[in-house]
């Protein structure tokens, strides 16, 4: 791993608990071998880009990351409805990262329904420099994953491969198909894959209790999350 340069700003309001005062340390890097993320996202950083960060917030650990033992995972009911809604109704291509005016339209309007739904920040339309940033320009190998449905590309989630699983950077989708389930569908095609290559685990960052954007993440189960100490242990079951 080659660094460039490490850095904790001042705390902050939370994006996730408003309530709360966040500090993020960054470490960004120039190379970053995948097995060298790994330990990284082990030991609970997350990354953007060539951005490493973890929390380091002085009164809240509410940020917890969270990973779905894939040999494990078992579907609940709402879960077995958006496979059986999606299946074989929208079409997943995997392939490498790139721009098209078509990605940089929908995150721009997924974050439009954010912002008016759930409070999201307002969202300034996305460049295609701060795109290819974000997730294209990776320092590991990176999978892009766009799911179309009647052709049309309605869901768009940037996947890590690693040595021992996916870890999910980031989804966004079409808010006119919000009733189709599709980021509960992004979630559960990650693990039918990572079954499929037989990688343990499927990383999916930070839950936070009591964040709307975040919560869902634990409706996978049996799930595990990181404690302080260090160690991975079982967090909501099935």
């Amino acid at each position: 791993m080659i660094s460039l340069i490490v850095y904790t700003p001042p705390p902050s309001p939370c994006s996730y608990l408003p309530q709360e005062q966040s500090q993020l340390t960054y470490e960004v890097v120039a190379q970053l071998t995948p097995e060298e993320y790994l330990f990284r996202l082990q030991n609970g950083w997350r990354r953007f880009g060539h951005a490493l960060f973890k929390p380091e917030c002085g009164t809240c650990q509410a940020c917890q990351s969270l990973r779905v033992p894939v040999a494990t995972f078992k579907p609940d009911r709402s879960q077995r409805r958006a496979a059986a809604a999606n299946d074989g109704e929208v079409t997943l291509v995997i392939g490498a990262p790139r721009v098209t005016r078509a990605k940089l339209d929908l995150y721009d309007r997924f974050h439009a329904a954010q912002h008016l739904t759930v409070g999201w920040q307002q969202h300034a339309p996305e460049s295609p420099t701060a795109y290819a940033d974000t997730f294209v320009d990776n320092p590991i190998p990176t999978e892009e994953w766009c799911y179309f449905l009647n052709d049309k590309l309605v869901g768009v989630g940037y996947v890590d491969v690693l040595p021992e699983g996916f870890s999910a950077i980031y989804y966004f989708h079409d808010p006119e198909e919000r009733d189709c389930s599709l980021g509960t569908y992004n979630v559960l095609c990650i693990l039918r894959e990572a079954g499929r290559r037989q990688l343990p685990y499927v990383y999916l960052g930070y839950y936070v209790a009591g964040c709307r954007s975040l919560e869902y993440k634990a409706r996978f189960r049996p799930n595990e999350v990181l404690h302080p100490d260090g160690e991975w242990r079982a967090f909501l079951q099935s």
